[in-house]
């Protein structure tokens, strides 16, 4: 049962935040980069995420589809095949759906999960990601509450966003005030008395401290990991300890190993990797070509070298790299040796 069931996923979220480390998520569009995630994770000895956004899953139906449903499908039924093989456990996650994409994204995936499980089968995905943070925090939450409902009724889990993170991921953007890009002990206050209206239902909630996607050298995102602790202490004393929240940290490239680990220690259990692990897996594909550039191309008239222009030979770099990637996120958010197998 490597892919986690709802159990398992609960239990995955409840060690990390009590042993304070956090899994890294990581973006996937193909069966190639999902294998590179299952090997990294593996070679951590660490469980991990596995997510599609709406551009993964359309990239992955095929240029001629386009379909991010189908895409995402694919992949997570590919993951499942393959993820048995592992001894490590990993949850599928979808990304940023926004809410113009709820209707065709999320809402079938949900529901390709409740046919399989009217067939006795088992979960899809894992967890769902309702990104309403372009609302107004009412309209945001009027949307996520039916949802979760939804999800609680499957054994799913729903992640929603509070506050925005700038910057473009994806084709998603996070343009809008810079308060924006805070979320206040009082957005986080309000999150918590909408979501917990659904009772015994699990939530993942990606608050903001000043987080932007995209690519940027360390110290150019002024990251503020204090926001967490004082949105989470407005929660302990409003709840008590069970009020804190699961946290989730996007927009990371150029992090320090400082503000990752102090927003892990205020309560983050997930953090999303994309842009990273997109370049891990480009890099060696650029150096292959550029060093047989005379193998790859037919060059004057000469008919070039199958063993260079061969994709099987510089996907596995890619590969390999990407997996490389993962194991340096999992050892930056602490998690090397903690997959639930060995306990």
């Amino acid at each position: 049962m490597p892919v986690a069931d709802y159990k398992t996923y609960c239990k995955m979220l409840d060690k990390a935040r009590d042993k304070k480390f956090a899994y890294p998520a990581i973006n996937v569009t193909s069966l190639t980069t999902a294998n590179a995630v299952l090997q990294g994770l593996a070679e951590s000895r660490c469980d991990g995420i596995i997510q599609v956004s709406t551009g993964g899953g359309a990239f992955a139906s095929g240029a001629s589809v386009k379909d991010m449903a189908l895409g995402a499908i694919s992949i997570a039924e590919h993951v499942h095949r393959v993820a048995e093989r592992y001894d490590i456990y990993v949850a599928l996650h979808t990304d940023h759906c926004q809410a113009d994409k709820l209707e065709s994204f999320v809402i079938p995936l949900v529901e390709e999960t409740e046919r399989r499980r009217a067939a006795g089968l088992p979960n899809l995905f894992n967890s769902h990601m309702f990104d309403g943070s372009a609302l107004p925090l009412k309209e945001n939450l009027d949307l996520a509450v039916p949802l979760l409902e939804r999800c609680h009724k499957n054994e799913i889990i729903l992640e929603i966003e509070v506050g925005v993170v700038g910057g473009e991921e994806d084709g998603v953007s996070g343009d809008g005030a810079a308060e924006k890009l805070y979320t206040t002990p009082d957005d986080m206050l309000e999150a918590a008395r909408r979501m917990n209206e659904v009772k015994g239902a699990r939530y993942l909630v990606a608050a903001t401290f000043g987080n932007v996607h995209g690519v940027y050298k360390p110290g150019h995102v002024k990251l503020k990991p204090s926001i967490l602790k004082e949105g989470q202490q407005a929660l302990e004393k409003t709840y008590g300890k069970d009020g804190l929240f699961y946290l989730v940290f996007h927009g990371g490239s150029g992090s320090s190993l400082e503000e990752i680990r102090q927003a892990v220690d205020y309560g983050v259990v997930k953090m999303n990797i994309d842009t990273d692990t997109q370049y891990a897996f480009t890099r060696p594909i650029a150096g292959h070509i550029l060093k047989n550039y005379d193998g790859v191309l037919k060059v004057d008239g000469e008919v070039g070298n199958k063993k260079t222009y061969d994709p099987r030979v510089y996907m596995k770099l890619a590969e390999e790299s990407m997996a490389e990637r993962v194991q340096q996120a999992v050892k930056d958010l602490r998690g090397t040796g903690t997959t639930l197998f060995d306990d």
